[in-house]
């Protein structure tokens, strides 16, 4: 009776400390150290700085505004830091985000504008280079085909292992990298570069939904003078928030819902209407129509729910563990990406799916 009792008030103790977790977030300031990053032509600026100084502002901001969350900074100095010890501070901390802050270049002093990276195979080919230029860091260590299994950040064989690794946070940081993506653009009215997929091995080791954002191009003469200026690191700062600020309450605010949603399980790979949808009329030319995804859930949300207020329709298709609910049935992108617009409100983070 009494080993009952212990194990009862080991057990509630444990899940008040799982409960009482506060939300973590890890920013990860690239390069640092003996590894500049890239240099700028015309003023000098330097990766690792920026660097450091966006993700240090950025992490004031966040503990300032968030002073219940755990804010953690994979280096606070100009340190040399391995990817895999970036990593390592993720997984370590149990972090809910992890955030990794560069400065792009490019041997074409015209090339501009922001991009988010998430970490994927998908058109690999077309961002191999930046995926190498990053990787390429491990090459500062001692011994670091021990430590990195083998791999070579300069050979293309290697990355054939990304291929075969499915990342389980997918949906959740393309939805923050969308978002991220949207601000940069619309705050900062930067070139639009995209969301894209690369192999990035701080990404891949890292357990939790990850963006890599490349803030500007530090090889253009009029972004590399915006971003060494006091006006765009502020302006960048406050953008980073704010794109975190939409993802974090985006689903703070969700969640409320879902956790009043029951769990009843459905067929896999089953397309379950929870709300009238409009039947689709004709297909596009390549059999295609196009539906924006919401965002994913572990639980089964029922028809009614005041998640779907407002919405024309909705249906949700169970792959693995995640429902994930859509709505439209939009012939062509462009609908689709004007439909997409029109939700990101009310769903931060919402993107475009084309269904076949």
């Amino acid at each position: 009776m009494q080993e009952k009792i212990v194990f009862f008030v080991l057990g509630l103790l444990l899940a008040m400390w799982v409960e009482a977790k506060p939300y973590t977030v890890v920013i990860d300031a690239g390069h640092g150290g003996k590894d500049a990053g890239a240099v700028g032509h015309s003023f000098k600026l330097q990766e690792k700085n920026l660097n450091l100084e966006i993700s240090l502002r950025l992490a004031s901001k966040l503990r300032t505004e968030y002073p219940e969350m755990n804010v953690v900074l994979t280096r606070s100095t100009d340190v040399f830091l391995p990817l895999q010890e970036r990593a390592d501070i993720v997984n370590k901390n149990n972090a809910d985000l992890f955030i990794c802050i560069h400065t792009n270049s490019a041997e074409s002093r015209s090339a501009h504008g922001a991009e988010t990276f998430i970490l994927g195979t998908d058109r690999m080919e077309d961002n191999l280079d930046v995926a190498m230029r990053e990787n390429a860091v491990m090459k500062l260590e001692a011994d670091y085909q021990t430590a990195y299994q083998g791999f070579d950040p300069n050979s293309v064989d290697s990355y054939i292992m990304f291929e075969l690794m499915q990342n389980q946070y997918m949906d959740q940081s393309l939805q923050f990298a969308s978002i991220v993506q949207t601000h940069m653009v619309s705050d900062l009215k930067r070139g639009d570069r995209g969301v894209r997929q690369a192999a990035f091995w701080v990404l891949l080791k890292s357990a939790c939904p990850s963006v890599l954002v490349e803030l500007g191009f530090i090889s253009n003469k009029e972004e590399e003078q915006y971003m060494a200026s006091d006006k765009g690191k502020r302006e960048m700062t406050e953008t980073l928030f704010n794109s975190f600020r939409a993802y974090y309450d985006g689903i703070s605010g969700r969640q409320a819902v879902l956790e009043r949603s029951s769990d009843i399980p459905v067929p896999q790979d089953t397309i379950v209407p929870v709300a009238p949808v409009a039947p689709v009329v004709s297909e596009s030319s390549n059999g295609s129509c196009y539906r924006v995804q919401l965002f994913a859930s572990k639980n089964l949300l029922q028809e009614g729910d005041p998640l779907f207020k407002g919405l024309k329709g909705c249906i949700h298709t169970l792959r693995g563990e995640w429902y994930k609910y859509m709505t439209g049935d939009c012939l062509s992108k462009e609908q689709a990406d004007l439909l997409c617009k029109d939700l990101d409100k009310k769903f931060p983070g919402c993107f475009v799916v084309e269904s076949k």
